[in-house]
């Protein structure tokens, strides 16, 4: 079982600009493409920055009407950094005084998991995609990641039988009766250990869509804590998944 890579769900016709992009070019890539943000790369095709509708709302926001006092706008700029920022995005003239430093990115290898909890920590809404080189590949947002949780019941059925059973377990297909509804797993059946049972149980809730798991599964033997509370060592096919769970 293995979970989708950002390359797969990511967009590859990426809109980008390079440093010296003057502000009104940034702004019609923008509306052409009816995109929210787009890269800055350099010259190499590396992610330098990032420029998104915030960063121009931010520009706006800093510049000064016409009647301002000046005296005022150089005092806050001396207050704090952020004060600072806005001063100098309000000057900014090209992408690359426009943009957000330093990007936060994603590789294409990377699992949607793994992109999710960036984009989550971060605080943001897109992360442009790097390849092996670091070289931008494509550009991979919010909404892209979330399509993987619009996975239909079949497909995560047939995931669930073919990976976790036959290809992990190296069970038969319908060794365990497995069903799907809105994308709540059920898994009804008698297995021969507690291991396994806890296995198949863990890595279905980790395949993606999966919204949750109800284990009606049986076993015979507990090998996982038969004698009290000492753990018993684990032997078979299931033991080097458990313990990376």
């Amino acid at each position: 079982m293995m979970h989708h890579k950002v390359g797969s769900v990511m967009t590859t016709d990426v809109v980008r600009a390079e440093y010296g992009t003057p502000f009104k070019e940034v702004v019609r890539l923008l509306a052409e493409h009816v995109v929210s943000g787009l890269a800055v790369v350099d010259e190499d095709d590396k992610v330098i920055g990032v420029i998104s509708e915030t960063d121009l709302l931010e520009r706006q926001a800093a510049t000064p009407g016409p009647y301002a006092p000046r005296r005022r706008l150089a005092f806050l700029t001396r207050l704090t950094r952020g004060a600072r920022r806005q001063a100098a995005k309000a000057r900014a003239r090209t992408a690359g005084q426009l943009m957000t430093r330093p990007p936060v990115t994603a590789h294409a290898d990377d699992t949607v998991v793994e992109a999710a909890r960036t984009m989550v920590r971060q605080q943001v809404e897109r992360l442009p995609v790097l390849d092996e080189a670091d070289r931008l590949v494509g550009m991979v947002t919010r909404r892209d990641l979330l399509q993987v949780l619009l996975r239909s019941d079949a497909e995560i059925r047939t995931e669930v039988i073919e990976d976790v059973l036959v290809r992990t377990l190296w069970l038969p297909s319908r060794s365990i009766d497995v069903s799907v509804m809105e994308g709540v797993v059920t898994l009804t059946g008698h297995m021969e250990r507690k291991s396994e049972k806890d296995m198949v149980r863990a890595v279905t809730g980790r395949i993606d869509g999966v919204v949750g798991v109800v284990d009606h599964l049986t076993y015979r033997l507990d090998d996982v804590r038969p004698y009290g509370n000492e753990p018993q060592a684990l032997h078979g096919v299931s033991d080097d998944w458990l313990r990376r769970l």
